[in-house]
């Protein structure tokens, strides 16, 4: 084996006082948007995640640009104004165009991400900021940020188990934007849309029941398996935990699909 593999290949120790803070943002963004994307899947508008996502980073480049204080409250604030501007004119397009939603969807993501690029085209930090914005820095979320997500997310859920049905189309909508503009600044777009869609996607098969607890499982092993590999291996933590997210959803999807086909196991999972 060669020097410079030998060095690759080399194992770091697990920081836990590093890697714990960014499993509980982890489970914090799972907490809201296994539910969130098991709906999304059933509404057949996937690509809302990502263009919300989107949407609420480029409130949060746009303040940037202003000059305003990183992770500021006007910072927040912005962002949270943008995902929800978002949010209502997606409520407009369903109900004017709902044939050509996920079209739309589509359409207002690369719109969002084009005006973003423009706006980082002179700042000589742009490329560091769009790298942050699309894949995170789970590694860095700080105790306040937790604190301020764990808030939002017993709020949304409280919302979203409370009402369920009764929120109507813009009431899911704006809980939506609510719930991805606080995840996409702990984790970057990739993972909050790896978070909404890969779990419901490997549970899409299972008993209703089953669902919810399956796909938070799975999320749960793919970011504590994720965030600990990318330490021993000092590589990009989002990226690591998207594709074990990837591995752990695909291997949960054909655990269920054989349970299914195995004569009498479908009964015995309801």
């Amino acid at each position: 084996m060669s020097p410079t593999l030998s060095t690759s290949l080399t194992l770091h120790e697990v920081d836990w006082s590093i890697v714990g803070p960014a499993l509980i943002a982890g489970l914090l963004v799972l907490a809201t948007h296994v539910p969130l994307g098991l709906q999304v899947l059933r509404k057949g508008i996937v690509f809302i995640d990502l263009a919300i996502a989107q949407i609420a980073g480029l409130g949060v480049i746009a303040a940037d640009t202003l000059g305003w204080e990183p992770q500021g409250w006007a910072v927040q604030g912005a962002a949270v104004l943008a995902a929800l501007a978002g949010a209502a004119l997606l409520t407009w397009t369903e109900k004017r165009w709902p044939d050509i939603q996920e079209a739309l969807i589509g359409a207002l993501f690369v719109l969002a991400s084009c005006v973003g690029i423009l706006l980082l085209a002179g700042n000589p930090h742009g490329g560091e900021h769009l790298k942050d914005l699309l894949v995170g820095q789970i590694l860095w979320v700080t105790p306040g940020q937790l604190w301020a997500v764990a808030g939002l997310s017993a709020l949304v859920l409280a919302v979203w188990f409370g009402l369920g049905a009764r929120l109507g189309r813009a009431g899911f909508y704006l809980l939506f934007a609510l719930a991805v503009t606080a995840s996409v600044q702990l984790v970057g777009v990739y993972l909050v849309f790896s978070s909404l869609i890969m779990p419901a996607l490997a549970v899409r098969n299972a008993p209703p029941g089953r669902q919810l607890p399956l796909a938070w499982g799975a999320g749960a092993l793919a970011y504590a398996g994720g965030l600990a590999l990318s330490a021993m291996l000092d590589m990009p933590s989002g990226a690591v935990v998207v594709l074990m997210m990837a591995l752990v959803c695909i291997a949960l999807s054909g655990l269920v699909q054989k349970r299914l086909d195995t004569p009498g196991a479908a009964a015995s999972l309801e």
